[in-house]
């Protein structure tokens, strides 16, 4: 009897590979929804609308991009986490909804539990920019006027937690400044207020400012990644320019529904890493200020954990709350 039933669960598990091998052999079955975690015409919403198209020509099945902005990203981290786990819906997640909004608050969704990791597609630094109004020139400048005028100064972000609101809370913490934070419930609204003189400074993605430094209305300090931006190869880095630890780094990363077979997850990852590494896709996320990569699922999850590691670490020290 013990026998027969062995047999029996392994005839059932063996059912159960050749089933899903199958099923990942014709993926997808059917249209795949994208889901965006920000509001169109952001960096992240550019990226998985070129994203899309690629693999809907790989599938020959439409990739249709949804939206679900709100609560700086969460929402949308929410709603993906209850999609049916059969490879079908996938989330473009970031630092802010991935890592820093369940450090700062409690959030209806775990990424280790609720999601299996793809893969990275996009790093991208942040350029410090300041109104041409500004006394300062450099960042050097910039923080020995922060130090002279405590208080004074305030530097605009697209909201708490957001990657920009922590690259000025290590500024602050880097250089002993007291500088004050004023969220936004986007990137491009604190932008917006900055080239009216209605806050001081903005760490932004490059897509939203660079046509504004071109034209004079912006001026650029610096960029928070390790090397200087191919974007704006005249802009120095905070390391260059005199603050060694200011290095934080915007990220993307691909994750899939919790319960997703094996077999559609890799066949997924295959096709992703296969349409990142197109030149044109490249390309095209170069104009967005990003770096088109990729790696394995275990490298995504690595990285996250890092990012989780060092921005609790920072949130902590730095006493950063959540916005009400």
């Amino acid at each position: 009897m013990r026998i027969a039933r062995s047999l029996f669960l392994g005839l059932g598990l063996a059912l159960t590979l050749l089933a899903s091998v199958a099923l990942a052999q014709t993926y997808p079955p059917k249209p795949v929804k994208l889901v965006v975690t920000y509001p169109p015409a952001g960096s992240s919403d550019l990226m998985a609308r070129i994203l899309a198209e690629r693999l809907a020509d790989l599938w020959g099945q439409p990739v249709i991009v949804e939206n679900k902005p709100g609560a700086a990203g969460s929402i949308g981290m929410e709603y993906s986490s209850h999609q049916p786990p059969d490879g079908t819906s996938f989330v473009i997640a970031n630092l802010g909804p991935a890592v820093i909004n369940p450090i700062l608050s409690k959030v209806p969704y775990d990424v280790g539990r609720d999601f299996v990791a793809v893969s990275l597609i996009a790093t991208g630094a942040n350029i410090l920019v300041v109104n041409p109004s500004s006394p300062a020139k450099t960042l050097g400048e910039l923080v020995a006027y922060a130090r002279a005028n405590p208080g004074k100064l305030n530097f605009g972000s697209g909201g708490s937690g957001s990657i920009a609101h922590m690259s000025g809370e290590m500024l602050k913490s880097l250089e002993h400044i007291d500088i004050v934070h004023i969220p936004y419930k986007g990137g491009i609204l604190s932008v917006n207020d900055l080239l009216a003189g209605h806050v001081d400074m903005v760490f932004s993605d490059p897509l939203p400012v660079m046509q504004h430094i071109r034209a004079g209305k912006l001026r650029a300090l610096a960029t928070t990644g390790p090397e200087r931006s191919p974007l704006a190869p005249d802009i120095p880095t905070c390391v260059e320019s005199g603050v060694p630890g200011l290095l934080a780094v915007n990220w993307w990363g691909v994750l899939l529904p919790a319960g997703t077979p094996k077999a559609i997850a890799d066949k997924f990852h295959a096709d992703l890493v296969k349409v990142m590494q197109q030149p044109e896709v490249k390309e095209k996320f170069a104009l967005l200020g990003v770096d088109a990569v990729s790696g394995t699922p275990e490298q995504l999850t690595a990285y996250m954990m890092s990012e989780k590691a060092k921005y609790a670490k920072l949130i902590k020290e730095a006493g950063i709350k959540a916005e009400e």
